[in-house]
């Protein structure tokens, strides 16, 4: 306790020579420390779910207001004005289960819960790719379906919870028992999250896409929407035709052989993480931003 006293003490002593004008106590930084600290998390654990993106709308809806009263946008202010109104009760309509969660931890006396790391260790991702790559090839063979999520920076939680939640490393041999068409979570998909699995039998939303091919069957219309939803990464396998395919960014890449699979993989999952690390930026789409949607065999 001594050594944290000394090191606020001397932050502040820094402080007020460097900038005399502040008048800066030793509460005010442990203030303000507390403060980044919920704010970090509380985003931390929006990030997770949906309501991540409801965040953003509200601030967004938060800058058009500023900026209307800027320009004196008198009518557009107005209709904000209104909006703002009834934020909080919107607010606590939309954000109702973290909410509930959050106050369920406290009341239970796990409030260690709410601001732990949710980061997983997880398996290197290139043995998951690996491994991926090898049941597929067998699975593709065997005409076994199969739908594979790698999640990106855009977190699933929410897909996780309509399924089992797992926590392994991949495997060939797994991943062929839960594609397995007679297995109870074989209809659902899969999902990976840094190289481990997280979900299985999971359930995705499908697409929105009325121009896709009737031919195509619910499997890939749920790796297409899923492709929507997020950045992840999904690979199908077709249980009618054994035909791979990948859906990123809501397009589709079909009959790969294991060998197109595992480089596609490589460059869209190993060279977001070397991209992270040097820019900090979001992951580009790699291969399959171009293009129009491809039709693959239905199931």
């Amino acid at each position: 306790m001594g050594a944290v006293t000394e090191l606020f003490s001397g932050i502040q002593m820094f402080l007020q020579s460097n900038f005399p004008l502040l008048q800066i106590q030793l509460t005010d930084i442990l203030d303000i420390a507390i403060l980044s600290l919920v704010i970090y998390k509380l985003l931390w654990m929006l990030r997770k779910t949906n309501s991540g993106r409801v965040m953003w709308g509200l601030l967004i809806l938060a800058a058009a207001m500023a900026l209307s009263y800027y320009l004196q946008l008198t009518a557009t202010s107005f209709l904000l004005d209104g909006v703002v109104q009834w934020g909080i009760v919107v607010m606590v309509v939309l954000f109702q289960p973290e909410i509930r969660r959050f106050l369920e931890r406290m009341g239970s006396g796990s409030l260690k819960l709410v601001f732990a790391s949710n980061k997983e260790a997880g398996q290197d991702m290139e043995t998951a790719i690996t491994q991926t790559t090898e049941a597929y090839a067998d699975l593709s063979r065997d005409k076994v379906g199969a739908l594979m999520v790698f999640e990106r920076q855009d977190l699933l939680d929410d897909e996780v919870k309509t399924g089992t939640a797992l926590d392994c490393g991949v495997s060939s041999e797994l991943l062929k028992n839960i594609f397995w068409n007679k297995a109870p979570l074989h209809d659902g998909a899969v999902i990976v999250r840094k190289g481990r699995i997280v979900g299985a039998g999971c359930m995705l939303p499908l697409s929105g896409n009325v121009n896709l091919s009737r031919d195509l069957g619910m499997r890939h219309r749920a790796g297409i929407g899923m492709s929507e939803h997020c950045d992840a990464v999904v690979a199908i396998v077709s249980e009618e035709t054994g035909s791979i395919s990948v859906a990123v960014g809501g397009m589709l890449k079909r009959h790969l052989a294991p060998e197109t699979l595992e480089r596609l993989l490589r460059n869209e999952l190993l060279n977001d993480k070397e991209e992270e690390k040097k820019s900090g930026q979001l992951p580009l789409l790699g291969l399959l931003t171009g293009g129009r949607k491809e039709e693959d065999d239905g199931l």
